[in-house]
């Protein structure tokens, strides 16, 4: 041993990483033991057994035994059935039945009923006709589409000074936005509904030279028009056949038992085949009428409604 300025001079030895100790080698495997890599929770789920559920009418040798006539009451069977909460009782005695009732089921109107409730709404508003002052079919279709969501009343004192003012369809399809708008603030929904009539109204000078069409295709094809906007054209400035279904309309014929349908459309094709249809057009005021004077919406009134013998008051929970 060498002696470099120190009493010993001593080899250091090489330093491991503590890692190198590890056994990295994999235990090795047969082929034919490979096991496949599994999901999450798919061991859980495989290990867990499921419950087996006793049927009703499934019965072991103890419980004929317990069963059979003349047999003695197992002990504790009155103390169990007596701890039995009066509530859990009533809850299983007021279980719905799964099945469907006979009450849950719509059934179609008898045709002698319909004839009875159309006698009466012609004898009670025998000069029924369309509430919106109009003079030529187009003006017609814009008070129309003036009239969602707000009165009639108040469409009529709007329109008087629109017309004034724009005339015609090609008027109304140039006028500025702004003015329209301005025109119809009071009916609401404004800039919805100037937007409407100044594209429906171009529509009609691009496509029939500035009159308005006469088939419900033609109509429901102009922007902002649809099949209620449409029949009442049909209906009220050609004298064609169509049932228009409005909240008033809506409201009567599921309470009246016509329909259960609560989509206008759904609703309009449901009481074509019950009405005649000559009288679509008149069906349509009656209920409106009927619906604003005596069957309104809150609080029906049922008491002085000539149809009450003839109404089922479907949804009615209060009335006057």
């Amino acid at each position: 041993m060498r002696c470099h300025g120190t009493p010993y001079s001593v080899r250091p030895m090489p330093r491991r990483s503590p890692r190198a100790k590890r056994n990295t080698a994999k235990p090795s495997r047969l082929p034919a033991k490979a096991k496949p890599r599994a999901t999450p929770g798919s061991r859980r789920k495989a290990a867990a057994k499921p419950k087996r559920r006793k049927t009703a009418g499934a019965r072991t040798p103890a419980t004929r035994a317990r069963t059979a006539p003349g047999a003695a009451a197992p002990r504790g069977a009155h103390t169990r059935r007596a701890k039995q909460s009066p509530v859990a009782s009533a809850r299983s005695r007021r279980r719905p039945e799964s099945r469907p009732t006979s009450r849950n089921r719509f059934v179609p109107p008898e045709p002698a009923r319909v004839q009875d409730i159309l006698t009466i709404l012609q004898r009670h508003y025998p000069d029924a006709k369309c509430a919106l002052d109009f003079e030529t079919p187009l003006q017609l279709l814009v008070a129309t589409i003036l009239s969602a969501q707000c009165t009639d009343v108040r469409v009529n004192l709007v329109t008087p000074k629109l017309f004034e003012r724009f005339p015609d369809a090609a008027a109304l399809a140039a006028a500025p936005l702004a003015d329209l708008e301005e025109a119809v603030r009071s009916t609401g929904f404004y800039r919805n509904k100037a937007r409407a009539i100044r594209e429906c109204c171009a529509d009609i000078v691009a496509l029939h030279g500035g009159r308005v069409p006469r088939t419900l295709e033609e109509l429901t094809a102009l922007r902002g028009v649809g099949r209620k906007t449409a029949n009442v054209v049909l209906g009220n400035a050609y004298g064609i056949a169509g049932l228009v279904v409005d909240t008033h309309v809506t409201r009567l014929a599921n309470r009246l038992g016509l329909t259960s349908e609560q989509d206008a459309v759904k609703i309009e094709f449901a009481l074509m085949p019950l009405v005649p249809k000559a009288q679509w057009t008149l069906f349509s005021h009656w209920l409106i009428l009927h619906g604003r004077a005596t069957c309104n919406a809150r609080k029906p009134r049922c008491s002085i409604c000539p149809l009450a013998a003839h109404c089922p008051r479907v949804g009615v929970t209060t009335s006057a």
